[in-house]
């Protein structure tokens, strides 16, 4: 459909706190399977072809493109938090969005393990982002050279690095154990853990 489209006009946006300059097409469409009520459609386009095109919907037929692409981009970074918290901190439930399905699904337990599993996420990315010796930053990997950015994962890993390098240290006790070996276990394990 986007090639069809012949008439996008160049916006500014602002998406993750970043001004960024897209091309968009925008138009409120009857679509009678999701809603029976008007939809905005609003087609985001790369000016420089690097990024497929977005098709973005929203309910709020009123609203600016711009605030729309926004609100897309910022979401990302809500879902990813979720999706790190569930997968690596232990805080997954069953998800429930209708009704009194949220409150069905979780208990005084559940939400706080949810509550918990947040918190920690804050503050593991807290620790990383200040705390984290530098040598723990980033770690390329052969599969992924071009890597710029950390994620979830580098900075619980990173974590285990400090707080079992302690520990597996404290395990031989008195017996020498060559740095190289426990450097080696701690790197093989941390991200996998």
């Amino acid at each position: 459909m986007s090639r069809q489209v012949k008439s996008f006009q160049r916006l500014k946006t602002i998406e993750r706190g970043r001004i960024r300059y897209r091309l968009v097409y925008t138009q409120v469409v009857i679509w009678y399977k999701v809603s029976p009520d008007p939809i905005l459609l609003v087609i985001s386009r790369d000016p420089q072809g690097k990024e497929k095109d977005k098709f973005l919907f929203s309910t709020d037929v009123a609203a600016k493109s711009a605030e729309v692409i926004g609100g897309f981009a910022g979401r990302w970074s809500i879902e990813e938090t979720f999706k790190n918290t569930k997968q690596y901190l232990g805080a997954e439930q069953p998800q429930s969005w209708k009704g009194v399905g949220p409150e069905r699904a979780l208990g005084f337990a559940e939400r706080r393990a949810a509550v918990i599993g947040l918190w920690l996420y804050s503050a593991v990315w807290l620790w990383y982002l200040q705390g984290a010796p530098k040598r723990n930053v980033l770690r390329i990997v052969a599969w992924y050279p071009a890597k710029s950015q950390p994620s979830f994962q580098d900075a619980l890993a990173a974590l285990r690095r400090v707080l079992w390098r302690g520990r597996i240290n404290c395990m031989f006790g008195k017996h020498s154990v060559p740095t190289r070996i426990t450097e080696f276990l701690i790197d093989a394990l941390a991200p996998a853990a």
